[in-house]
Order: structure tokens, then sequence, then C-alpha cells
């Protein structure tokens, strides 16, 4: 398309993608010099592998688009909603301007490569154009593949091939122009219903976070002069803020995962190697992660090692264990400070994160898909690779998974990564008083102790649920008994 076809629009579809730097889509939009409409299309229905948004991840969206349509006004445009089936959101939206290219970026989750394959489908019978573009990873998950021809299942050496393809990856800047078509009616964005009302469960989060582009680079910011330069050890402490806090904001498309890997290669010289290593390797974990997720889609769903699916889970959706865990009521303060932090804040620490899935899944010995929905549900921060990898990963029952046998020690990792006992305090105020001696194991402190912390066990704060080394064998047995020792 070229400037000559001055009434003709072209759409960007927005959905991965909610900014305007280094924004492929958008940028070949630009490039055609054609009036553009931009679009965002809130998908409520969808093919068989369709999944709504989590409650924590609508409170988000609902401020990123927010955000993203102010930045866009700024600009001089507007920022068009609609809701629906993307196909036919599309088909109206082309119907009403008369457009006939569409730019978007690539989708990689079973959902979205489902629906963007029925729009290409729907817009090629129609002579209408639709690209899409990289931007939401560093990779195109069908480029890195084994001397076999086949994706990675190990992460190392996916890593030592990855990382020589995307040393110098580059941002591109977007100093405009921009020139927008005249938009059609839009959607109220409040009609959606993205935020909690009654009750606002999500009161908590606001001060924790500020949604849209202009957030993720203040998140940026902030960890390259305060983070980095501790990263490969303070990522492991959940009382400080020793990460980058960047996982909303790269799951939403307010930043890409280009400009973050430029801008920490950038200060790299400056920073102890260790650290910046560490980081990068995160982001290629990220990329290993949506790698696995495009070649196994349905390790979202079931063990990607099947031998699993003779484990004797606890598969109860509503189950006394699955609620205790939930709420933060296990009896063992990390976890139900790692659970209270996330229903407070939609976020949980990753360290932490690691610590209650292998709890639930070990522990309890329920189901990690359990979890995982109530993950997806839950953080603000939900990435349907990531989360799905790191359920299995803890599990046991994915690729390139922890030993089974690897049953973190919920009082041992407490002590080894809050040995102050901050983080318990910060989340689970009930315990606050106490000295951090006892802070990880109250039932271990005597009772004048309990008593001048103010902590009646068992009704301020549950006792432990399980006893762990008890637990543990459990486990353990379970799991011998799985592969037939």
């Amino acid at each position: 398309m070229t400037a000559a076809d001055n009434d003709v629009p072209v759409l960007v579809l927005f959905r991965n993608d909610l900014r305007l730097e280094d924004n492929q889509a958008l940028l070949a939009a630009q490039r055609t010099g054609a009036p553009i409409l931009c679009v965002y299309v809130h998908e409520t229905e969808g093919g068989s592998a369709f999944r709504p948004l989590g409650g924590a991840s609508r409170w988000w969206l609902h401020h990123s688009l927010a955000a993203l349509s102010a930045a866009i006004a700024n600009k001089g445009g507007a920022l068009v909603l609609r809701s629906g089936r993307l196909v036919s959101a599309i088909e109206a939206l082309i119907a009403e301007t008369g457009a006939r290219h569409v730019h978007a970026t690539r989708r990689f989750d079973p959902a979205g490569r489902q629906a963007d394959e029925e729009l290409a489908d729907a817009l090629a019978a129609s002579d209408i154009a639709f690209e899409r573009h990289d931007g939401f990873l560093l990779h195109d998950p069908s480029s890195i593949r084994t001397s076999s021809d086949r994706h990675y299942s190990v992460f190392s050496p996916f890593a030592r091939k990855l990382i020589p393809v995307i040393q110098d990856a580059q941002p591109e800047a977007n100093d405009g122009p921009f020139h927008f078509f005249d938009p059609p009616q839009s959607d109220d964005l409040s009609t959606y219903g993205f935020l909690p009302t009654s009750p606002n469960w999500a009161a908590g989060f606001a001060p924790h976070w500020q949604p849209g582009e202009v957030g993720a680079q203040k998140s940026l910011e902030r960890f390259l002069t305060d983070a980095l330069d501790d990263y490969a050890t303070g990522r492991d402490r959940p009382a400080v803020q020793g990460t980058s806090r960047l996982s909303p904001h790269l799951a939403f498309g307010e930043i890409g995962p280009r400009q973050v890997w430029r801008a920490i290669e950038t200060v790299g010289p400056q920073k102890t190697g260790r650290d910046v290593t560490t980081f990068q390797r995160e982001i290629v974990f990220r990329e290993f992660a949506w790698q696995l997720l495009a070649n196994r889609p349905e390790m979202t769903w079931d063990n990607i090692d099947g031998r699993f699916d003779r484990f004797p889970w606890d598969e109860d959706p509503n189950g006394a264990p699955l609620r205790a865990w939930r709420k933060g009521r296990t009896g063992y303060p990390i976890v139900d400070a790692g659970m209270r932090q996330l229903w407070q804040t939609g976020w949980m620490h990753n360290r932490v994160r690691m610590i209650v899935a292998s709890f639930l899944t070990k522990h309890l010995m329920v189901h990690w898909k359990r979890g995982e929905e109530w993950f997806h549900d839950t953080l603000i921060d939900f990435d349907p690779a990531n989360n799905a990898f790191n359920w299995q990963w803890t599990a046991g029952s994915g690729a390139d998974a922890a030993p089974f046998f690897r049953i973190f020690a919920p009082v041992t990792q407490g002590r080894k990564f809050d040995s102050e006992g901050n983080y318990v305090r910060a989340f689970v105020p009930e315990l606050a008083a106490l000295p951090a001696k006892f802070i990880h194991a109250p039932w271990e402190a005597p009772d004048d102790v309990l008593s001048e912390a103010g902590v009646k066990l068992g009704s301020d704060y549950p006792r432990p649920m399980v006893d762990h080394s008890v637990a543990r064998e459990r486990a353990l047995d379970a799991f011998k008994a799985m592969k037939g020792d």
C-alpha cells in the first residue's frame, strides 16, 4: 500500500504488544504511508484452545489499554476497541473502513494461533493482506532446531544455539511520523468489566504497579540502576527488590525483549559479569518456554513426561488441601507469605513461586494443573508458556524438569532466603513479633516466646497441615511406585 491510498486505512491489530516503541507491526504500517487505524479486540470466544483471561490479568489489561490509548491520543490518533470473536470483529471493521491490509504481532500460544489462522483464512478469501511480525520473542520458535530437525527439550543446548542468534538484537525506535485514520465507533473500555468491584480484591495492586509502556520503562531503569548489580544473589531474596519486576510488562508487550536485551548489553560492561549473564539466562529461559509451547501446545494441560499420568495426584478442584494453600493457611510461613503476596499484589517472588509449587505438588500431592489454574487467575504477569513450563518443571513432569526427589523443605528455604523473616513479617503479620529464629517454624518456639509475640498456634495461625518428613517420604514412595521400582 502506498500514500496514494489516502482514504484507505491500514489496520494495526494490537494484542500482546501494547507499546509504540519497537513495535514491528506498527512500524510496518507507518512505512506504507497510509493512514493507520489502531485496533484492540477483546477476544471473548475462540477455538478449542480458547481460555478467558484470569482476573488479575484483566485488571492489568484495563490499565494497559488505558495507557496505550492515551499514548496514541498524544500522537493524534485513537485506539478503537471491539470485542467478540477475532475474525468477526476484524471483518466488521474492514466493512466499515474499507481497509485492505492488517498488521499484527505474531502469537505463539495455542488459542492465539488458532484465532490468527482463522483470521488469516477469512482475510485471504477476501483478498485482504494479513501480515504478522516478530516482536513478542527474540526468536521465531520454529527457527531453532536440533541437528535432527526437532525442537529442543533441554535448556542448555537450546541456550548455546540461541544466544549467538540474538546477541546483536537491536530494538527500533518509533520517531514517527504518525498519520491516523478517522476512527469508527469504539467500545467503552469500562464496559468490559475488567476491574473488580464487589469486592475489589485488586485494591492492593495499584501501589505496587504502573501498567503501560511508561511504567515498563521505569521498571527497566529502576532495575538497571538499583538491582542488576546484585542480581545473581539478590534475585533469591524475597524481602528485597532484587528482581526486575518486568514480567507483567513483557507478558503484555509493554516492553519488548529486544529492548530489554539491548539495555542489559549496553550497561553490561559497567556491571558484574555474573549478574548480567544470570539475568540474560532468565530471558533465554522465557524463549525456551515459548519454544516448547509452540511445539508442544498440550503442555498447558498434559504432562510432558507421560509417566506422570500414573502418579496419584489429588485432582479435586475444591479440596481442603488446595483451599488451604490458596488462602495461605498451610502452617508453613514462607509458603503462606507467598500465597498472600500473590493475593494482595497480583505477583509473587520467583524463588517463592518454586517453594509454593513444590509444596503443593509434593507435600500435598495436588496436581500441578490445579496450581497452574490458580496462577492463571491471580497473577498479573500470567504467561501461558512460563506458567506451564515452571509448574511442570517443579512437579517433575516437564521438559528438562527438576528431579522429583528435589523437594523443597519450606523451613530450610525460608531460613536460607529470608533469614531475618522480613518477607514473612510483611505478608503474615500475625507472626511479625516472633524473633527470626522461630519465624519460619513457629511451632518450635517455646510457649513463653509465642505468648510474648501474641501468637496462638491453631487459632491465630495454623499448625503445619503436614509434617515435612512424612510428606516427603509419601511423595517419594508414590514416585517410586509410578516408575515401577
